[in-house]
Formats: C-alpha cells, structure tokens, sequence
C-alpha cells in the first residue's frame, strides 16, 4: 500500500491529500468533501507512511496493516469505526495478532477502521505495481540461478603525485640569503 502524499491534521476530521506546498504552508484537500486549504506550520500534522501499531515484538507500519485488512475484506469496507469496542478490538486481533492492548488506545483503533474506510471509499487503497509484481513472482516457481562468477579483485593504482603548484602552496619559499658588499 503506498499512503505517501496522504495526511491527517489535529483538530480536523478526515484525511488530506497534499497538493502543493506554500511558502509557510501546505495546501492540502479533504478526502471527505474535496475542499482545499493550506495548512499552517502551526498545526500538526502526521503523515499516514509514518504512522505504525504497537505491538508486543515490532512497531508495524499502517500501509502492513491496511494490507492486511484489504486482504481479509478482498478490497471492501472493513468493521464501521462506531462499532462497540469489544468488535473493534476483536477485528483488530484477526487482523493483526500480538498488538499492544496496553498502547493502542480505543481512539487509536477508531482512527485506523475510519480512515482505512474513507482511503477505500476514495479508491486510494490501490496495490503498488511492486507489490503485485513481487506476488507474481512469488506464485511462479523459483528459477534455478547460474552459479555467480568469481569477483575479480579491482586493482589499486598508486597516488596521484601532488603538483608542484599544490607542494609549494604548503610550505612558504625560502629566500637565498642576501650578501652586502662591505665598502
């Protein structure tokens, strides 16, 4: 899943997509009602490729776990985010066993059912090209791989003698001593 370019802003329902980039601003538009606004540096924003799960081993980044429901769901709506908690929690358990129920907030688990229901309904839950290829490749049989050739060890020229402009710049000239003649 690639959720770059897709961000969620404190104090603002839904998520944006960033469109362009102001001078001390971001001009973003919702993903609710497709109305554009720039978003100051003032406020705070999370963009959704950063954002990652406790669980009791790893932090698991969104797009495995949004991978994860769109494979349980084959591309639909998952679980409504106004479900009672003990559903919510149980959903997020099928969908990603071993979270931390001590660090995972109820809101926390809201946000991801609700954004994860709005990005679908967006169509913006798309498979990258990579990954389909990878699954592709993956399903075929693995190709036997020709022995790899013996690496030849790259040869080591010598330094690069120093110019004499180089060597004189280092060290200050010496002057030849200065003979008077006595009268």
């Amino acid at each position: 899943m690639n959720l770059s370019g897709i961000i969620a802003v404190s104090g603002k329902p839904g998520l944006f997509n960033v469109v362009a980039q102001g001078n001390q601003s971001i001009i973003v538009e919702s993903l609710l009602d497709k109305k554009r606004l720039a978003v100051h540096a003032s406020n705070k924003i999370s963009a959704l490729e950063d954002i990652s799960i406790y669980t009791y081993e790893e932090d698991v980044p969104l797009s495995k776990v949004y991978r994860s429901i769109y494979d349980k769901e084959s591309g639909g709506q998952c679980v409504s985010h106004k479900a009672s908690e003990t559903e919510l929690r149980a959903y997020l358990d099928e969908v990603l066993p071993g979270y931390d129920r001590e660090r995972v907030y109820l809101s926390d688990i809201k946000k991801l059912f609700n954004w994860y229901n709005l990005l679908q309904t967006n169509d913006l839950l798309k498979l990258a090209e990579e990954e389909v290829q990878e699954e592709a490749t993956a399903e075929e049989k693995p190709k036997k791989k020709a022995p790899a050739k013996d690496k030849v060890a790259p040869k080591v020229s010598a330094a690069p003698k120093a110019s004499p402009k180089a060597s004189a710049s280092k060290a200050p000239a010496k002057k030849a001593p200065v003979q008077r003649k006595s009268s």
